[in-house]
């Protein structure tokens, strides 16, 4: 059984179920075990000198164990291999979560901010209503690339081992790859390794967006907002999502009390945006979606014939 068939019966599952409450409040997810590995590690060992060595150490880790542990799971059969995939992919639960920020707009500011809260880290308590849907939508197109679009691919580069991999990094990205005094060095190599596994997925959403949406007069737009992004991965997809919703995102917002000035994406767009713009996002991450399911079909269908 082809390692394509494989992830559209995975990502076929999710898109059916998701991360269903009733069993991940009985069984700890597998993100949520790689996060406390990753929290245990970072307290026994981001201290004191070497930190770079250290953090390098760390993402060895992650990776031999998340190879092995992929490996071994890779020899229980087909069935377990597509489970595994469709727990680890987010599609679902990524349009749930910023479809209820939409809905959150709709009944009051204070309860769109309460949502836009569960799946950003800035600072939301004086969002505008604007604020909060760029944000959902910046959210929305960046973990379509992280959460969904990446995944699928280092599944299908290298089965589940490559899958547990992506994972074990990208989520130590998120838990210790920061430019801050504490994580500067410790979590200097997780944030580029993340960065290269980040590289191509990242692209393909960009490039998936484009086609669906019609954009590719204004490719050197989107080029040259994704280069003055802060990130060298998450400016691709949001540079995308905003002319395909034609409007502005990124620009100037709060991190711990402190305004970051950061450059507009698509900046001559409408800024002053709401639920509406937000609800289309979730539809373009379902096209995406579907896209990526048609394109793999057709492929399992050529080898089939070939």
């Amino acid at each position: 059984m082809s390692t394509t068939f494989l992830l559209i019966c995975a990502m076929s599952l999710d898109a059916a179920l998701g991360e269903p409450d009733w069993l991940w409040s009985r069984v700890r997810h597998p993100a949520v075990m790689i996060g406390n590995v990753i929290g245990w590690l970072d307290k026994r060992l981001n201290h004191g000198a070497q930190r770079r060595l250290k953090g390098l150490a760390v993402v060895l880790v992650l990776v031999i164990g998340s190879l092995t542990l992929g490996r071994v799971l890779s020899l229980l059969g087909p069935v377990i291999e597509i489970i595994i995939c469709a727990i680890l992919l987010a599609q679902k639960s990524l349009v749930a979560h910023v479809r209820d920020v939409g809905d959150g707009l709709r009944t009051s500011l204070t309860e769109g901010r309460t949502k836009v809260a569960m799946i950003v880290s800035r600072d939301t308590r004086d969002m505008t209503e604007a604020q909060v849907a760029r944000s959902a939508i910046e959210s929305a197109a960046e973990n379509l690339s992280d959460g969904v679009i990446a995944p699928a691919f280092w599944f299908l580069i290298a089965g589940v081992p490559g899958l547990l991999v992506y994972k074990a990094i990208n989520t130590a990205d998120s838990m210790i790859g920061y430019r801050t005094e504490k994580y500067r060095d410790f979590g200097w190599a997780a944030a580029r390794l993340d960065d290269f596994l980040n590289l191509i997925p990242a692209r393909l959403t960009c490039v998936m967006i484009v086609a669906l949406s019609g954009q590719w007069a204004r490719w050197s737009e989107m080029v040259a907002d994704a280069r003055r992004h802060v990130s060298p991965n998450a400016g691709w997809p949001e540079a995308a999502m905003a002319r395909a919703l034609n409007v502005a995102l990124a620009g100037p917002r709060s991190y711990d009390g402190q305004i970051r000035d950061l450059a507009w994406v698509n900046g001559n767009a409408p800024r002053e945006i709401g639920a509406p713009e937000v609800f289309r996002a979730c539809d373009m991450l379902w096209t995406v979606w579907g896209l990526a399911l048609g394109l793999l079909s057709v492929w399992v269908g050529v080898s089939f014939i070939i």
